[in-house]
């Protein structure tokens, strides 16, 4: 850490203890025996996050803001630079737990704050989108099927002609005789109703004499 950033630093670290004197009672002891809220803290403050803001806010407004104030988008602005350093040193004591938790208790050092990480001031890269799917490819026309009937007609052809055409003839051969049967039962009938009236004719005859 340069020395313009300790400097900026230094107004909010607690003061060290001279020798022979006891140390000063921290701003939060004072406070609670006071019995009034704890005030909001300076870094909270710079980042625009209450300080019982979580870790996943105290990063969300660290990100929004170094975005905001990164110098690559504001190049050549003064008050741009500044508040970004200021948020990246506010930072560097929040986003870490252990030096969150000291400086809460007013007991973070100079040393302490000197050797904590550097954050990047860019927010972690998105996942990239996992690759389009390629397109499953359609299967091509299948084998076609084999014709049996087109075989069949192709070697058994005349063969089903003969048996067509001897089909066709014993059906009408079949119609033929049916038909000759119902006219030869018709002219039994025809023969038997005129033997019957010849008959009743006669017996009739025969009666009236």
């Amino acid at each position: 850490m340069g020395p313009a950033a300790l400097g900026r630093l230094r107004p909010l670290l607690p003061a060290a203890p001279r020798p022979g004197r006891a140390p000063p009672p921290s701003r939060a002891a004072h406070t609670a025996g006071a019995g009034a809220p704890r005030p909001r803290r300076d870094l909270y403050e710079v980042l625009g996050v209450p300080s019982t803001a979580t870790a996943a806010q105290i990063k969300t407004a660290y990100y929004e803001q170094s975005f905001r104030y990164h110098p690559d988008r504001n190049a050549g602005s003064a008050a741009a630079a500044a508040r970004f350093a200021a948020v990246s040193e506010a930072y560097r004591v929040l986003g870490s737990a252990a030096l969150r938790r000291k400086y809460d208790r007013g007991l973070l050092s100079a040393a302490e704050l000197r050797d904590a990480p550097r954050p990047s001031g860019r927010a972690p890269a998105a996942a990239a989108p996992p690759p389009p799917r390629a397109p499953a490819a359609r299967p091509g026309p299948g084998p076609t099927p084999f014709d049996f009937d087109a075989f069949y007609r192709a070697h058994y052809g005349e063969q089903l002609q003969r048996e067509q055409i001897l089909r066709a003839r014993r059906e009408q051969l079949r119609l033929q005789r049916e038909e000759n049967a119902a006219q030869g039962r018709l002219r039994a009938l025809s023969d038997f109703s005129i033997g019957l009236f010849f008959f009743l004719g006669v017996a009739l005859i025969y009666g009236l004499k």
